[in-house]
């Protein structure tokens, strides 16, 4: 009897992945929990492992396609299993084609109003009309868990259709026949789509603004080629800067409690918690993974969670939950060598701290001309929230943290 592989679950509001590449082809041996295929989401790419051994019989779904939490990805013979079939597997998702979303009523705008945003969001990305979910809340609407129940029951369904939250649609000018034979066009993936929008949508939604600063290093350097040694092999973990810059964040965190506060509607939620964003470059695209309540752990499990996030970043393997929750974002443009930059926030975040090259600049200290290790800081937030007085004085309190130590140890 052959075994289905099906999408698994992609975690919190991820109902839809592309297939980025098939690792065996039909007709080859695969063995129990190999890694069979990979899935690109709008938030990680994953590995789906084989369910059983056997040789693989036939496939669902292509590269390129985009399929839904559920839905039959191909099927694995046992390995007495007859003759392998060489066509794709096509009988689930024509199956599924039957239960087609309704065309959407007058009403449905109010319908999905009345449900909450959060069930109308998802119904727009889904593509499902909430008018023909049963719903368990009160007075009969709607719930974010119904309407996930509802994508999954349908996940089979061809999904190309829905409106899919993909980057700018505007189409460029054809080019020249001779520009054209030398240009390549690659379809941007999940990661790279959500992303665009992500950003467009943070530049069109808040108040944006930058402030920036700069501050003498030669302290935390000082102290870090003094200690490195010791603390890695204490801890067996680099003394790198991101744990000074994440302590000093904190810092200014408590005493600026706006920029670690975001908007929900005509709300203001302020967060007595400090999840920390920190920024890792990819070759498939930017990713966040968030250091959970920063504030309770000691400089050397900062940077030993900070190093477990970039390793397993850039080699594919981060976890949807451990990208989610972030109160506020640290990206660090100086490792490229980028002098100044203004960063875009990290949706629905209130600030942004940018960190940049170490350059040593000739600065006056006491009435005379020295050389010190300078970098500039740069803080975007949603003005919104955010006062620019309060701006300021955040900024300014990180700096002083990071040209004195030890304010971070007595936690002044």
């Amino acid at each position: 009897m052959a075994t289905e592989i099906r999408v698994p679950t992609l975690g919190e509001s991820v109902t839809e992945a592309t297939i980025g590449r098939w690792f065996k082809k039909v007709g080859e041996t695969v063995a129990a929990d190999e890694p069979i295929v990979e899935l690109e989401t709008d938030k990680v790419t994953i590995e789906v492992p084989a369910p059983a051994s056997g040789v693989l019989e036939a496939l669902a779904a292509k590269d390129g396609e985009t399929v839904g939490v559920g839905a039959l990805l191909g099927t694995i013979a046992g390995n007495g299993a007859g003759a392998v079939k060489a066509e794709a597997v096509k009988a689930e998702p024509a199956k599924a084609e039957a239960p087609k979303p309704a065309k959407a009523a007058p009403a449905k705008t109010a319908a999905s109003d009345a449900n909450g945003p959060a069930v109308a969001k998802l119904a727009a990305e889904s593509g499902v009309d909430t008018a023909s979910v049963a719903g368990s809340g009160k007075d009969g609407r709607v719930t974010k868990g119904d309407l996930i129940g509802a994508i999954a029951a349908g996940a089979t369904a061809p999904v190309a259709a829905a409106p899919a939250p993909a980057a700018p649609v505007a189409m460029r000018a054809p080019s020249p026949a001779d520009d054209a034979s030398r240009e390549e066009r690659v379809r941007m993936t999940k990661l790279r789509q959500t992303i665009a929008r992500r950003l467009k949508d943070a530049q069109n939604t808040a108040a944006m603004l930058t402030t920036f600063n700069e501050v003498d290093m030669s302290a935390v350097m000082a102290l870090r080629t003094q200690y490195k040694d010791i603390f890695e092999k204490k801890h067996g973990a680099k003394l790198g800067f991101m744990g000074f810059f994440v302590k000093a964040v904190i810092q200014a965190l408590k005493d600026i409690p706006a920029v670690n506060a975001e908007i929900d509607g005509t709300d203001l939620v302020y967060k007595n918690y400090y999840h920390i964003g920190i920024a890792v470059g990819t070759d498939k695209g930017l990713v966040v993974p968030v250091v959970r309540d920063a504030d309770q752990l000691s400089l050397a499990d900062i940077e030993k969670t900070i190093a477990g996030y970039g390793k397993r970043a850039r080699d594919g393997q981060l976890k949807i939950e451990e990208m989610q929750g972030g109160t506020f974002t640290i990206t660090n443009g100086g490792i490229y060598g980028s002098l100044m930059s203004t960063p875009i926030l990290n949706a629905p975040q209130s600030g942004i701290l940018g960190m940049h090259k170490i350059q040593e600049r000739p600065m006056v200290v006491g009435g005379k001309i020295e050389i010190r290790p300078m970098m500039y800081l740069a803080l975007s937030y949603d003005h919104r929230v955010v006062d620019g007085k309060e701006a300021v004085t955040f900024l300014v309190r990180v700096k002083e943290s990071l040209e004195d130590p030890q304010r971070i140890i007595l936690d002044l």
